[in-house]
């Protein structure tokens, strides 16, 4: 949960749409503190009158002026007046004089937040805003600002008139990834309600100059440029017309001459009516190759578990061919060991070959390997009922495999040996926190033979892969009820994710 939920949960104050309100706001947080050139803070108000800071976002376009985080703390007072009032009034709130901050000047802006409710929700509009946003801008800096740095502050003002009538953020704003998001300063474009170019910044330019246009933005109607990049292409995002004539506050990406450039449309309206719109473009030419990669290398890694599965269920058959024409007695046991380890294994793999990471729910992987259980007993005239209690939870790759290997070969020897020409349980007890993962092979068979475990190849890989591979101890003892206990002990210190 966010800082911005848990404050306001711990205050009491604002209704669940009200945080969901101000969670879509803080998401262009960056943006909108980046064309403001200002330091912005977004306060709520508590239950004795005051206002608390949930949230606050430094410009990357100019110096900040706060090095300490507002974020938890109430509100100065040389700032309650201001904020007050706009929360009062519901109207921007500007600071009438300089105000100074530790000996630097600065000018204070109260923007009140309204929530718009989407048209047929049984939810209420609020009476009134349901935050304020403090804009602080160094005045210390004394120069004649940019053309660019002033079209920043237009699209800011733009931008914070519609967060005081509810028209910011937009409701019909698709959610969109994070990564590779277009920033202001990757490049801005202004469009008029036309869809006319009216301003576009140098990075915007090179942006459109990779893809192949060489001429001035400015001017130009953005659709029809896109439409003159775009010659000749079979496959164009769908949403693209929408996307440049800034109709619709979403996002596409333009492919062309090998580059990739992502655009955002931000739809500027004035009492309800569009006015123009702002683009961001960035040039992610390479955040969409890493991507691809990372596809490809996914797809892959997939291929090659289920590749190997198939494999070793081919080994697995053949030796399962191979036990059943042996003559020998010891041949054909030590074939049919060896064909379950090896199915054993293609299990997990199988497993892997499913998802898209390489994690495992072990529950469902050590179920199907509890199936060659009864086929273990069945040779040996064994009716064997395992039961699995706990869970296992989700393990890497590299827990997983050898994981289910040991416990393959402590079930099977519980039923060969234990239980061998009778019936009983096998019960497995699973448990695990974060440190650590306990499981527990129980059997009411005959138990251990003279109270000493063997020194057989199963014995030997059990203990080769606890302690070598898994780091972890295994410990032989005598079960309660009459059989073998057999205690596993995993440390999961190295496991990051469930």
């Amino acid at each position: 949960m966010s800082t911005l939920s848990n404050i306001m949960e711990s205050q009491g104050i604002g209704s669940a749409a009200d945080i969901e309100w101000l969670h879509m706001l803080i998401g262009d947080w960056q943006l909108i503190a980046d064309l403001a050139f200002a330091d912005i803070v977004l306060w709520t108000p508590t239950k004795d009158g005051s206002f608390v800071a949930v949230s606050h976002a430094r410009p990357s376009s100019s110096a900040t002026l706060f090095y300490r985080d507002f974020v938890g703390q109430k509100i100065k007072a040389e700032w309650r007046a201001q904020v007050g009032e706009a929360y009062e009034t519901a109207q921007i709130i500007e600071s009438s004089s300089p105000a100074w901050y530790e000996e630097t000047p600065t000018r204070v802006r109260a923007v009140p937040v309204i929530r718009r409710v989407r048209q047929g929700s049984p939810d209420p509009a609020p009476s009134g805003p349901i935050a304020v946003i403090s804009l602080h801008t160094n005045l210390s800096e004394n120069r004649s600002p940019s053309r660019q740095e002033m079209t920043f502050n237009s699209c800011a003002n733009d931008l914070f008139d519609m967060i005081a009538s509810g028209d910011f953020p937009d409701l019909d704003a698709a959610p969109s990834p994070r990564r590779g998001a277009p920033r202001a300063t990757d490049g801005l474009i202004r469009l008029d309600v036309d869809g006319v170019v009216t301003f576009a910044s140098p990075n915007a330019l090179s942006a459109f100059n990779r893809i192949g246009f060489n001429d001035e933005l400015e001017g130009e109607t953005l659709a029809e440029v896109t439409t003159r990049v775009l010659t000749g292409k079979i496959n164009v995002d769908e949403s693209l017309p929408v996307v440049v004539t800034g109709r619709a506050p979403w996002r596409a990406d333009i492919e062309a001459r090998g580059v990739t450039v992502s655009l955002r449309t931000i739809p500027i309206r004035h009492l309800g009516e569009r006015t123009g719109a702002i683009v961001l473009c960035r040039d992610v030419t390479e955040l969409r190759h890493q991507e691809m990669e990372l596809i490809t290398k996914d797809a892959t890694i997939r291929e090659i578990h289920h590749r190997v599965k198939n494999n070793l269920q081919t080994v697995a058959s053949l030796l399962r061919i191979q036990a059943r024409r042996t003559q020998s007695d010891e041949a054909r046991e030590a074939l049919t060991q060896a064909m379950r380890r090896v199915a054993s294994i293609a299990v997990v793999h199988d497993t892997l070959s499913e998802g898209l990471n390489q994690n495992v729910d072990f529950d469902d992987v050590f179920n199907r390997v509890l199936m060659l259980s009864a086929e273990v007993a069945a040779i040996h005239g064994t009716t064997v009922h395992p039961r699995l209690t706990g869970s296992f939870g989700v393990l890497p790759s590299e827990y997983a495999t050898p994981l289910a290997l040991a416990l393959t070969e402590l079930v099977t020897n519980a039923v060969e040996h234990g239980l061998a020409g009778r019936e009983g349980t096998v019960i497995i007890e699973a448990h695990r926190t974060e440190q650590l993962l306990t499981v527990h092979i129980v059997d009411n068979g005959t138990g251990l033979p003279e109270g000493e475990i063997g020194d057989g190849l199963g014995t030997q890989i059990v203990k080769t892969l606890i302690q070598g591979e898994l780091s972890g101890t295994i410990e032989w003892g005598a079960a309660a009820v009459g059989g073998t206990d057999v205690s596993i002990e995993v440390p999961l210190r190295f496991v990051t994710s469930e």
